[in-house]
């Protein structure tokens, strides 16, 4: 749920991942759950919200430049858009290992017309390689907490 949260569209812009990793930690060390519960489960969270904004970002579509938000952003946009178009995976990947913009790269390329297959593909490999950095992270904390 975490996992979900922290990229959630919205959401993720309030939830840290350091939330995250300390309850995923604290869970792994007090023998509450395993990596091997821990990490599936992340990676299931991350997908769902990664899929969630690109979905968004599709519906959303063209109008997204008119609102508000964006009309106030709009060159920090512009430079994301032209970033995501020009290196397309690397930039889903590295959106996905990014907190600070984690959860609103996936509604950004659904905004930018990439094919549903092409960004399915990207994510989960990029939520693979994020998940398994997750669990590198919680195993190397364990060690360093005394006990």
């Amino acid at each position: 749920m975490l996992a979900f949260l922290e990229a959630c569209p919205g959401v993720g812009l309030l939830v840290s991942g350091v939330i995250l990793l300390t309850v995923s930690t604290v869970l792994y060390t007090e023998q509450l759950a395993t990596l091997s519960q821990i990490v599936p489960l992340a990676f299931i969270g991350a997908c769902l919200s990664d899929h969630l904004g690109f979905y968004l970002g599709r519906w959303i579509g063209p109008r997204f430049h008119h609102h508000p938000f964006a009309v106030k952003r709009a060159e920090q946009l512009q430079k994301a858009e032209a970033f995501i178009l020009k290196y397309g995976a690397a930039a889903i990947i590295l959106g996905r290992l990014l907190t600070a913009v984690r959860s609103l790269v996936p509604m950004l390329v659904g905004i930018s017309g990439t094919s549903r297959l092409k960004f399915s593909l990207i994510d989960t490999v990029a939520c693979i390689i994020w998940a398994l950095g997750l669990g590198l992270l919680v195993m190397g904390l364990d060690n360093l907490l005394p006990g």
